[in-house]
């Protein structure tokens, strides 16, 4: 699975992020995600959530 906006390889945790509103995957990686996360409700994996898929981000950018 690649990211929709910039065709980067998607991880597990990235791959199964969905709207929260739709349920439709938004296959996006975590970088394009982060442009729109305040404008999106999203259901996601945490359990598949690895170290590198925190890279860059903050506790706060996911309520953490």
């Amino acid at each position: 699975m690649r990211c929709y906006c910039c065709n980067k390889a998607l991880s597990d945790f990235e791959s199964t992020r969905r709207s929260a509103l739709t349920g439709e995957f938004l296959d996006m990686c975590n970088d394009c995600f982060y442009t729109i996360k305040d404008d999106v409700d999203v259901v996601e994996r945490n359990d598949l959530r690895h170290e590198s898929d925190n890279e860059g981000e903050t506790d706060d950018d996911y309520g953490l």
